[in-house]
């Protein structure tokens, strides 16, 4: 399964780096990339992780999924 997701406040490197690796550290995340132009967070995963699952690890990073 593929999830797309909207960021805002992402702004540097060290934006992409957080996120990436809070997400990745989810069980069942098998890919993570970070697009720091288009605000977006896509995600490939296996049906048990809820899309919750990841906006709560961005949100707890302090960026906004909208």
């Amino acid at each position: 399964m593929q999830t797309k997701l909207n960021v805002e406040g992402m702004s540097c490197p060290h934006c992409e780096s957080a996120v990436k690796k809070a997400v990745s550290a989810i069980n069942g995340v098998s890919w993570v990339a970070v697009n720091l132009a288009e605000k977006t967070v896509t995600v490939t995963h296996d049906e048990t992780v809820t899309a919750d699952r990841m906006i709560n690890e961005i949100e707890e990073q302090g960026y906004d999924v909208i």
